[in-house]
């Protein structure tokens, strides 16, 4: 009976270890698979050459972190959300529609270039200079009422200095249980662009040394791929 028990115990190791083996990828197999996949799409001309479009319009955004967004903008409700990073306004106009979808929320969008055509709204204003200027800072104190919910996101110039600095001026209009969000902290090998310098990832760790304010949230992070890893910062005081 010892000896079938033994048989039996073996083999059930057996079938276990074939089905891990099958059916199941330990956790430095699923991250390989998702910086695999993370760098073919970063690549790809469907993210990169202007295939990816929002009712017509340019957005240089991943689909993925665009629906997590739109899940942010209902269960927050922001009153205004500020964008650092134009473009050429299509992830303005995608952030305004899903406030036109809840029927609340503006969208300040702060660029310094000024490119033809971008779409009108009426829940955006585009202001023209760099995000970090006291002209600039001054235009957004002037729009923001005391008790609006604030949401932040930040896509303009990538480097550690710059992403810092909109960091510690942003930060401050963020309402508790809202969000700062640091986007393409991916670059300088996170896992992609690998020898970009030090960026907005770079940015965020120097940001959270010290800061109990805010947490990174990695539920927002659910879909595997996002072109923020760790930079989705939730105000929690």
């Amino acid at each position: 009976m010892r000896k079938i028990l033994h048989l039996l115990t073996e083999e059930i190791k057996t079938l276990r270890n074939f089905i891990n083996r099958r059916f199941f990828i330990n956790q430095k197999e699923e991250q390989d698979i998702v910086n695999k996949f993370h760098e073919l799409y970063h690549t790809s001309a469907m993210w990169g050459m202007g295939n990816t479009t929002w009712l017509g319009v340019y957005l240089r955004k991943c689909p993925l972190d665009l629906w997590i967004y739109q899940e942010l903008i209902y269960d927050i409700k922001p009153d205004v959300i500020i964008e650092c990073g134009t473009l050429k306004g299509g992830s303005a106009f995608y952030l305004a529609s899903v406030c036109d979808l809840i029927n609340k929320g503006k969208v300040i969008t702060i660029d310094i270039k000024k490119h033809q055509n971008r779409p009108k709204h009426k829940r955006i204003k585009y202001f023209l200079g760099s995000s970090t200027s006291e002209e600039i800072i001054e235009k957004v104190k002037k729009i923001v009422k005391p008790n609006d919910k604030i949401m932040v996101i930040l896509d303009s110039a990538h480097n550690k200095k710059h992403v810092l600095d909109e960091l510690n001026i942003y930060s401050k209009f963020v309402n508790k249980g809202s969000y700062i969000i640091v986007e393409d902290t991916n670059v300088n090998g996170h896992p992609v662009s690998l020898g970009f310098g030090p960026g907005p990832m770079e940015a965020v760790d120097k940001f959270m040394e010290n800061n109990d304010s805010f947490k990174i949230d990695k539920k927002c992070e659910k879909f595997y791929m996002t072109f923020n890893p760790r930079g989705y910062l939730k105000r929690i005081k």
